[in-house]
């Protein structure tokens, strides 16, 4: 019995570990696993929600119009593909440099995005616009009146007008309306899941604690 007792006093005879403390690892890796799941769902939704506001919230709040970009005459800074946002501005506040959208001819659906290099006048004393392409090496033929202006450029996103030409120009109200519910729906989703899953993962915790 001495014996005993001294082999346990110097370490001789240790208990086994419990088996319970092995898979600790296991439960960190899946804990981290996790918080990245949860991350990149909250960044998708972050993307989804500023893509709804910039391609579709903002533009009709303003009451802007969308095109795209489709030939290379502005090539430097909007590139084929580039959406552009053209908010609608007063005909006497145009200035040098502004980009707008116009009509090539008044009354009829082509349009065509340029600059303003200067201004001119018509016969009758009626002020116009003379426009070129950044990457052209002349300005516009014709002079742009007023009626023929859609709007002064609001801003401009790279490679979105791609998508937009690819569901068609004539139902894009259509498809504006479908993928604005769905973002926002996509988004309200992905935060209800998010603070569902974080509810779950502290109760635990609580109860241990």
């Amino acid at each position: 019995m001495a014996a005993d007792l001294t082999e346990r006093l110097l370490g001789g005879d240790t208990e086994p570990e419990s088996p319970a403390a092995a898979p600790k690892p296991a439960r960190g890796r899946k804990a981290a696993w996790t918080a990245v799941g949860r991350f990149l769902s909250m960044a998708a939704m972050l993307v989804a929600l500023f893509a709804a506001l910039v391609l579709i919230v903002v533009p009709v709040a303003t009451g802007s119009q969308s095109y795209t970009i489709l030939t290379k005459s502005m090539v430097q800074k909007y590139p084929p593909g580039t959406f552009m946002v053209m908010k609608p501005a007063p005909f006497d506040e145009l200035k040098y440099g502004d980009v707008v959208t116009f009509q090539l001819y008044s009354g009829r659906p082509d349009v065509e995005t340029h600059r303003i290099v200067g201004f001119g006048s018509t016969q009758q004393g009626e002020k116009t616009l003379i426009t070129k392409g950044d990457n052209n090496g002349a300005n516009d033929p014709e002079p742009v009146r007023a009626i023929q202006v859609k709007g002064k450029l609001f801003y401009a996103v790279p490679y979105v007008g791609f998508v937009a030409n690819f569901l068609g120009n004539s139902d894009r109200g259509t498809w504006t309306v479908i993928a604005a519910v769905a973002l926002i729906g996509y988004g309200a989703i992905t935060v209800y899941t998010s603070l569902r899953k974080t509810r779950k993962g502290d109760e635990p915790a609580a109860e241990a604690a």
